[in-house]
């Protein structure tokens, strides 16, 4: 099984492009609902929640970890792979910078995530290792993952939230945004408006998903450890009652998740 976790229900969307690109292989899922949002706590809490979460998903069978969190992906990756040396465990950060450096044509980039992943720096670094001369921008967006979370992709209230926060990256003349957190391809019309025609979206989720099937082609070994089956399996730390909504949102099916609690 691939193993797939996120804050909440915003890893929904990488499970989205993972059946789209991936459809035989067995997923299983865990959205840390409980404890979310990690863009607001400490480096030292939300490696402590992944390695349980981690801990969780490898008893339960899976043979590869995909951290769909964004926020988690830059403050606990490396310490995964450390904790964790025979398990092969994916971030979804280097595929979306990837994705956007191919985009870019007047190599102005920005880029926006909660306060965890921005303040991390880890997108900014990750670009310039890449191509030096690049022009990055970043925004902290702290409302939108709650605002995502109650299901308020088209109110009012969001759209002039999201125009507020995208203003200083639309005035920078960027022609590429990095959504730098799992929910907000959930918000990418309202964002692709503020935004306008001209600047590109780049949804991460996609580019991991296409990252990982061009490996398990070229890894026959790890390819046939996972296994294949439309079986899979959801859980959650919390019920949040809109978990149903947001499944049929993104996979178009209600998905009913157990609900397993840490101590």
């Amino acid at each position: 099984m691939i193993g797939i976790f996120d804050s909440g229900i915003g890893g929904l969307t990488v499970v989205k492009e993972f059946l789209r690109y991936l459809p035989d292989y067995q997923i299983i899922y865990f959205g840390d609902s409980a404890r979310l949002p990690y863009g607001t706590k400490s480096p030292r809490f939300i490696r402590q929640c992944s390695k349980e979460i981690v801990k969780f998903l490898l008893k339960k069978g899976a043979k590869v970890i995909v951290i769909a969190c964004h926020t988690a992906s830059a403050l606990a990756a490396d310490f995964l792979r450390r904790e964790f040396k025979d398990t092969p465990i994916f971030e979804i950060i280097t595929p979306g910078v990837s994705g956007a450096i191919q985009s870019t044509k007047n190599k102005t980039i920005g880029i926006i995530g909660t306060p965890g992943t921005v303040n991390s720096g880890v997108h900014r670094r990750a670009l310039l290792k890449k191509v030096a001369d690049l022009n990055v921008y970043t925004e902290s967006c702290p409302l939108l993952v709650p605002l995502i979370e109650e299901g308020w992709f088209e109110r009012k209230e969001t759209r002039l939230i999201v125009k507020n926060y995208l203003a200083p990256l639309k005035k920078k003349k960027i022609d590429t945004l990095i959504l730098a957190c799992t929910h907000y391809p959930l918000l990418k019309k309202v964002i692709s408006f503020a935004m306008g025609k001209r600047v590109r979206i780049i949804n991460p989720a996609k580019d991991l998903a296409l990252s990982f099937r061009s490996l398990l082609r070229q890894n026959e070994k790890l390819a046939n450890s996972l296994k294949k089956s439309k079986q899979h399996q959801f859980f959650l730390s919390d019920d949040p009652y809109n978990f149903r909504l947001m499944s049929r949102f993104c996979l178009g099916k209600e998905i009913n998740p157990k609900i397993v609690r840490f101590n």
